[in-house]
């Protein structure tokens, strides 16, 4: 398996991050009475599988979706990293600590987080704004788990205490690369302007606790890119994003998705839709999605402009 890189957050709004430094470790803490040494099976969907059923006894109220995003996420910090793997934990003050993980799951009973891994932190320490645009995006939501493996060699270079590259065009640095940044990540581009959208008219991307986790969800096949929720909470969205031209093959795969939410997620009184946004369409596409109605298509435009405003 190749190096993991991820942003863990050390409770919520970083509340147990300087703890979590001082100590050398990282820590969850769903279901917190459980020690979980002999309960780590290698395959997230087996460890989902058995606690979804006890995380929901223990927290009346919450949804599936919630349950299964907090083991999930709990399996990740405790069994799906390993030894080597990259982390970036933000402290309370914007400040981002990196770290390497360094042992095995320990239980750390009666601890605020008592689901452990031990971390040797590196010295350099980077506050948010000084990330990249797009790396920014990426640790901006998605609750205590957040994968950033696109962003390794920016993480990479810090680590290395070398200057990471910079956006260039004409030998001009770039200020606000946002359109830039849509067509090389346009995941990260399109939750950020979320309510700026059509589809978040009528859908908001999925929260648990106030804090975005649809972004990324786990599923059995793979992570969905984006899951949402109708504001009256009736449906799930699944939305699916291919940074070029979509082909047919999109439409199986959005298909597994919703399948997954179908079953595992959704409750009984919800339905679940599909989206699939690209630059651009063919005809296998548009064959596939007249078979598939509850599956909707949209192309994402990039436009620049130049206006010029003084001057002959």
């Amino acid at each position: 398996m190749s190096k993991q890189y991820k942003r863990i957050m050390l409770g919520r709004k970083s509340v147990h991050a300087a703890e979590g430094i001082a100590g050398n470790y990282i820590g969850a803490g769903f279901l917190p009475e459980i020690d979980l040494s002999d309960k780590l099976p290698d395959e997230w969907r087996v460890f989902n599988k058995a606690m979804i059923p006890v995380f929901l006894a223990e927290n009346p109220g919450k949804s599936k979706v919630a349950a299964g995003l907090a083991c999930g996420m709990l399996h990740t910090i405790c069994k799906g990293m390993k030894k080597g793997d990259v982390v970036m934990t933000p402290d309370q003050d914007g400040n981002y600590h990196f770290g390497e993980i360094t042992g095995d799951y320990y239980y750390d009973s009666g601890a605020p987080l008592p689901h452990k891994r031990p971390v040797h932190w590196f010295d350099t320490v980077v506050h948010r704004n000084d990330l990249s645009d797009p790396l920014q995006y990426s640790i901006g939501s998605i609750g205590t788990v957040s994968s950033v493996e696109k962003h390794q060699d920016e993480i990479e270079a810090i680590i290395g205490n070398r200057k990471a590259p910079v956006l260039m065009v004409a030998d001009e640095t770039i200020e606000d690369p946002s359109v830039f940044a849509l067509e090389k990540h346009l995941e990260d581009f399109l939750v950020a302007n979320w309510p700026n959208t059509p589809l978040g008219r009528t859908h908001d991307i999925y929260t648990v606790d106030g804090e975005i986790v649809g972004q990324q969800f786990p599923s059995d096949t793979g992570p969905i890119d984006i899951l949402a929720i109708s504001k009256d909470g009736s449906e799930l969205l699944i939305v699916e994003l291919k940074k070029g031209r979509a082909s047919d093959s999109v439409v199986g795969q959005i298909q597994r998705y919703m399948g997954y939410v179908l079953s595992e997620l959704a409750e009984n009184t919800q339905t679940v839709r599909g989206a699939i946004i690209a630059l651009d369409n063919d005809k296998r596409i548009e064959h596939a999605l007249r078979v598939a109605p509850n599956i909707d298509f949209y192309r994402y435009q990039i436009r620049f402009d130049l206006e010029k405003v003084t001057g002959a």
